[in-house]
Protein backbone atom coordinates (compact mmCIF):
# COMPACT_ATOMS: atom_id res chain seq x y z
CA UNK A 1 0.00 0.00 0.00
CA UNK A 2 2.97 2.34 0.47
CA UNK A 3 3.29 2.77 -3.29
CA UNK A 4 -0.09 4.56 -3.35
CA UNK A 5 0.66 6.96 -0.51
CA UNK A 6 0.35 10.68 -1.13
CA UNK A 7 2.38 12.54 1.52
CA UNK A 8 2.62 16.32 1.74
CA UNK A 9 6.06 16.31 0.08
CA UNK A 10 4.34 15.14 -3.14
CA UNK A 11 1.91 18.08 -3.19
CA UNK A 12 2.17 21.62 -4.45
CA UNK A 13 1.04 23.68 -1.48
CA UNK A 14 2.47 27.19 -1.79
CA UNK A 15 1.26 29.88 -4.14
CA UNK A 16 4.76 30.26 -5.58
CA UNK A 17 4.83 26.58 -6.53
CA UNK A 18 1.53 26.95 -8.39
CA UNK A 19 2.73 30.10 -10.19
CA UNK A 20 5.95 28.38 -11.21
CA UNK A 21 4.06 25.54 -12.89
CA UNK A 22 1.65 27.98 -14.57
CA UNK A 23 4.50 30.17 -15.86
CA UNK A 24 6.80 27.51 -17.26
CA UNK A 25 4.54 24.53 -17.72
CA UNK A 26 3.01 22.86 -20.73
CA UNK A 27 -0.77 23.31 -20.88
CA UNK A 28 -3.03 20.59 -22.24
CA UNK A 29 -6.80 20.45 -22.00
CA UNK A 30 -9.68 18.20 -22.96
CA UNK A 31 -13.39 18.37 -22.28
CA UNK A 32 -13.02 17.57 -18.59
CA UNK A 33 -9.62 18.68 -17.25
CA UNK A 34 -6.85 21.16 -17.86
CA UNK A 35 -3.35 19.93 -17.01
CA UNK A 36 -0.27 22.08 -16.54
CA UNK A 37 2.96 20.11 -16.43
CA UNK A 38 6.46 21.38 -15.64
CA UNK A 39 9.77 19.61 -15.05
CA UNK A 40 10.99 19.59 -11.45
CA UNK A 41 14.40 18.75 -9.95
CA UNK A 42 13.07 15.79 -7.99
CA UNK A 43 12.78 12.09 -8.76
CA UNK A 44 9.08 12.07 -7.83
CA UNK A 45 5.93 13.72 -9.12
CA UNK A 46 4.05 16.48 -7.30
CA UNK A 47 0.41 17.50 -7.68
CA UNK A 48 -1.44 20.74 -7.23
CA UNK A 49 -5.21 21.07 -7.58
CA UNK A 50 -7.16 24.26 -8.21
CA UNK A 51 -10.95 24.46 -8.36
CA UNK A 52 -12.42 27.97 -8.51
CA UNK A 53 -15.67 29.31 -7.10
CA UNK A 54 -17.11 29.24 -10.61
CA UNK A 55 -17.78 25.53 -10.11
CA UNK A 56 -19.98 25.82 -7.05
CA UNK A 57 -20.01 26.12 -3.31
CA UNK A 58 -17.37 24.72 -0.97
CA UNK A 59 -19.01 21.30 -0.80
CA UNK A 60 -18.88 20.87 -4.58
CA UNK A 61 -15.36 22.27 -4.90
CA UNK A 62 -13.99 20.06 -2.13
CA UNK A 63 -15.59 16.98 -3.71
CA UNK A 64 -13.93 17.82 -7.02
CA UNK A 65 -10.55 18.31 -5.33
CA UNK A 66 -10.87 14.96 -3.56
CA UNK A 67 -11.72 13.24 -6.85
CA UNK A 68 -8.75 14.87 -8.63
CA UNK A 69 -6.29 13.95 -5.87
CA UNK A 70 -7.57 10.37 -5.67
CA UNK A 71 -7.38 9.89 -9.44
CA UNK A 72 -3.79 11.12 -9.35
CA UNK A 73 -2.93 9.00 -6.31
CA UNK A 74 -4.27 5.78 -7.83
CA UNK A 75 -2.61 6.49 -11.18
CA UNK A 76 0.86 7.40 -9.89
CA UNK A 77 2.51 4.36 -11.47
CA UNK A 78 1.26 5.45 -14.91
CA UNK A 79 2.34 9.09 -14.56
CA UNK A 80 5.98 10.06 -15.20
CA UNK A 81 8.06 11.17 -12.21
CA UNK A 82 10.19 14.31 -12.27
CA UNK A 83 7.31 16.64 -13.10
CA UNK A 84 4.97 18.97 -11.24
CA UNK A 85 1.33 18.62 -12.28
CA UNK A 86 -1.38 21.20 -11.77
CA UNK A 87 -4.95 20.00 -12.39
CA UNK A 88 -8.01 22.17 -12.95
CA UNK A 89 -11.52 21.49 -14.17
CA UNK A 90 -11.76 22.61 -17.80
CA UNK A 91 -14.16 25.46 -18.62
CA UNK A 92 -15.37 23.31 -21.53
CA UNK A 93 -16.85 20.92 -18.99
CA UNK A 94 -19.39 23.54 -17.90
CA UNK A 95 -20.39 24.25 -21.49
CA UNK A 96 -21.17 20.60 -22.24
CA UNK A 97 -24.20 20.53 -19.97
CA UNK A 98 -27.20 22.72 -20.82
CA UNK A 99 -28.17 22.96 -17.15
CA UNK A 100 -25.02 24.92 -16.33
CA UNK A 101 -21.48 24.42 -15.06
CA UNK A 102 -22.40 23.57 -11.50
CA UNK A 103 -24.68 20.75 -12.59
CA UNK A 104 -22.09 19.47 -15.07
CA UNK A 105 -19.39 18.99 -12.42
CA UNK A 106 -21.77 17.43 -9.93
CA UNK A 107 -22.27 14.63 -12.43
CA UNK A 108 -18.54 13.92 -12.90
CA UNK A 109 -17.46 10.49 -11.73
CA UNK A 110 -14.11 9.23 -10.49
CA UNK A 111 -13.75 7.05 -13.59
CA UNK A 112 -14.29 10.01 -15.94
CA UNK A 113 -11.72 12.11 -14.11
CA UNK A 114 -9.14 9.33 -13.97
CA UNK A 115 -9.56 8.49 -17.67
CA UNK A 116 -9.26 12.17 -18.56
CA UNK A 117 -6.13 12.59 -16.43
CA UNK A 118 -4.40 9.57 -17.97
CA UNK A 119 -5.34 10.71 -21.48
CA UNK A 120 -3.87 14.16 -20.83
CA UNK A 121 -0.64 12.74 -19.43
CA UNK A 122 -0.34 10.41 -22.39
CA UNK A 123 -0.96 13.30 -24.78
CA UNK A 124 1.66 15.41 -23.01
CA UNK A 125 4.24 12.62 -23.31
CA UNK A 126 3.60 12.40 -27.06
CA UNK A 127 3.80 16.16 -27.38
CA UNK A 128 6.38 17.60 -29.75
CA UNK A 129 7.48 20.19 -27.20
CA UNK A 130 10.44 18.10 -26.09
CA UNK A 131 10.10 19.33 -22.50
CA UNK A 132 7.71 16.61 -21.45
CA UNK A 133 8.96 13.43 -23.07
CA UNK A 134 10.77 10.86 -20.95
Amino acid sequence: MKQFSFPKIKRLVRNGQFKDVLDRGLRISNGVLTLYMAKNDRDYRRLGVSVGKFWGNAVVRNRLKRLLREAFRQSQNQIPAGFDYLLMISRKCGKLDKSGPKEAVRELTFEQIRASLLALVSQARRSDSGTVKD
